[in-house]
């Protein structure tokens, strides 16, 4: 899942005139990435929350240190 799209790539495909669905197909393609993404990234966050309830449940400090500095690690991606 991880594709860059240059701007430059774009416009390209939008500059063949006689190939306008192949602009849109990179386009949907771009937003199909992002959406998959943030999906993956969300469910990613709902697993490390859910681990890391369980290890306050079962009172087990290493796995809670450990699940909490994923779930840090991964909110500072988005940054």
């Amino acid at each position: 899942m991880e594709n860059y799209y240059s701007y430059a790539d774009f416009m390209k495909a939008m500059a063949q005139t006689k190939k306008v669905s192949e602009a849109e197909k990179l386009l949907n393609e771009i937003y199909l990435d992002l959406f998959l993404k943030h999906v993956h990234r969300s469910q990613q966050e709902e697993q490390l929350m859910k681990l890391i309830d369980d290890a306050l449940d079962s009172n087990d400090r290493d796995s809670f240190y450990e699940y909490s500095r994923q779930l840090q690690a991964l909110k500072c991606e988005d940054s």
